[in-house]
C-alpha cells in the first residue's frame, strides 16, 4: 500500500486530553512512525501532554510498555481490585455495588485520589534531557488556578528539573488530589482547551495531524487558515472511561488507534472494517446485481416486491436496492459503491469476522462466505447477506 498523505512534509501532532483513553494515541503514533511520517512538534493536553513527551523521546517500545502494563494503582493511590469492580458490569450486578461506590466516594470526599503513583510513573518514563535534546518540539496546555488563566507552555523553556511537574500540572483531573507545584495550583488543561490546535497554528505550523480521543473538556473554536492542512485520526467506537486505567483495555485501544491511523494514512474504506479499495463503480454494480436467479427471486420475496413491471432484475434494482439502502441508513446520496460496502461490512459484522486487520474487498467477502459455510447464517439474518454469499462472481 502507498500512503495517501504527503510524506515529504513535516507535521505537527495535536493530542487531545482524555485520561485512560490516551493509549489510543500511542497506537496511532506507531502507524505514523511505521509509515515514515515526520513529526516536527507535538501539542498536548493532559494525557496528550504525557504522550507528547514520550513521542518527543522517540521510544515507541517504552511508550507501548507503559500503556500495556498500566493499572489504576500506577496512576492513583487506589486498589486495583476496587476500581476494577467499578468498570466490571457483571461483578457490579452480582456483588454489593453500593459498598463499592461507598468506598470510591470516600476517597473523593477525602480530597480526591492521591496521585503520588502518577508522579512516580512520570519519573520512571519521562527523561527531561532527552526531550530537551529532541528535534521534536513539545507544548503543553494546563490551567493555572492561582493565576486564573490558561497556560500554553513550551516545555523546552521551563526551568531545569520542572518538566515533569508541568506535565503533572496538565493532568490534574477533578477526581485527583490537587497539590501545589512551586507555589501554584493547577487544573487539568482540558477545562479550557482539551484539543490545543491553537498551540501549533499560532507558532506557524501549517500541516497538522489531530489524534482525537473525545475526552471531557472544552474544545475551542479555531479558525483554520486557508493554507493549512489538517488531518484527523479518530475512533468510531467507544474507548471506555477516561478513568479506566486497565492494561487489557489499553492494549485494545492501542490496537484501535493503530488501525484508525492506517485508515487515514492509506485512505482505507469502511466504517467498521479497514478495506483497501481501488475499484471502479462498475465493479460494485456487478457485485450487487450478478446474482443467481434463485437468489434474485428470494430477495424479491424477502423484501415483498410483487407485481411490479419489468423482469426480476429491474424490480430488484428499482425496489430492493433502495430498501436495503434504507435498512442500512445510507441516506439519499447512496451509490453502488457505498451500498455494496455497507452490505459487505454489515454481513461481516453479523458473522463476527475479525475486525482489526486490513482486507481487500475480495478477502473480506471470502471471509464472510467461509464463516457462513462453517457455522451457518444466524437465524433472522437480513436478506441482503445473500448478496455476498451468492454472487456469481465469487
Amino acid at each position: 500500500m502507498e500512503p495517501v498523505i504527503d510524506l515529504s512534509k513535516e507535521y505537527g501532532l495535536v493530542l487531545e486530553g482524555g485520561g485512560a483513553k490516551g493509549a489510543y494515541q500511542i497506537g496511532a503514533w506507531k502507524a505514523l512512525k511505521e509509515a515514515g511520517v515526520r513529526i516536527r512538534a507535538v501539542a498536548g493536553t493532559s494525557v496528550g501532554a504525557l504522550n507528547g513527551a514520550l513521542i518527543c523521546m522517540g521510544d515507541l517500545e517504552q511508550a507501548e510498555k507503559l500503556w500495556k502494563t498500566i493499572a489504576y494503582s500506577k496512576v492513583m493511590d487506589v486498589s486495583d481490585e476496587l476500581m476494577g469492580k467499578l468498570f466490571d458490569k457483571e461483578r457490579m450486578k452480582s456483588e454489593d455495588w453500593r459498598s463499592t461506590l461507598k468506598d470510591i466516594f470516600k476517597v473523593l470526599a477525602e480530597g480526591g485520589a492521591d496521585i503520588a503513583p502518577l508522579r512516580r510513573l512520570l519519573e520512571e518514563n519521562v527523561d527531561e534531557e532527552r526531550i530537551r535534546n529532541s528535534p521534536v518540539e513539545l507544548y503543553c496546555c494546563t490551567y493555572s488556578v492561582t493565576d486564573r488563566r490558561e497556560l500554553d507552555v513550551d516545555m523546552k523553556t521551563v526551568p531545569e528539573g520542572q518538566m515533569q511537574d508541568m506535565l503533572l500540572a496538565s493532568s490534574y483531573l477533578p477526581v485527583f488530589k490537587n497539590e501545589k507545584l512551586h507555589g501554584k495550583t493547577y487544573m487539568d488543561g482540558g477545562v479550557t482547551n482539551v484539543l490545543p490546535v491553537n498551540a501549533l497554528l499560532e507558532r506557524g505550523y501549517e500541516n497538522l495531524i489531530l489524534i482525537r480521543i473525545f475526552g471531557v473538556g472544552r474544545e475551542r473554536k479555531i479558525t483554520i487558515p486557508q493554507q493549512a492542512t489538517v488531518l484527523e485520526i479518530a475512533p468510531r467506537t467507544s474507548l471506555g472511561s477516561m478513568l479506566q486505567f486497565d492494561g487489557a483495555k489499553s492494549r485494545r485501544n492501542m490496537r484501535i488507534g493503530y488501525y484508525d491511523a492506517m485508515r487515514m494514512l492509506y485512505g482505507l474504506e469502511g466504517k467498521i472494517y479497514y478495506i483497501e479499495e481501488n475499484k471502479e463503480e462498475c465493479y460494485y454494480l456487478k457485485q450487487l446485481t450478478e446474482l443467481r436467479p434463485e437468489v434474485l427471486e428470494r430477495l424479491l420475496e424477502n423484501y415483498k416486491i410483487e407485481g411490479e413491471p419489468g423482469g426480476p432484475l429491474r424490480r430488484y434494482m428499482e425496489a430492493v436496492l433502495p430498501q436495503i439502502a434504507g435498512e442500512l441508513k445510507l441516506g439519499s446520496g447512496w451509490n453502488y459503491k457505498t451500498l455494496y460496502l455497507a452490505v459487505l461490512e454489515a454481513s461481516a459484522r453479523l458473522l463476527r469476522i475479525r475486525k482489526y486487520r486490513i482486507y481487500s474487498l475480495e478477502k473480506l467477502a471470502e471471509a464472510v462466505r467461509r464463516k457462513a459455510a462453517d457455522n451457518g447464517i444466524p437465524e433472522g439474518a437480513p436478506g441482503f447477506v445473500h448478496i455476498i454469499l451468492n454472487s456469481k462472481l465469487q
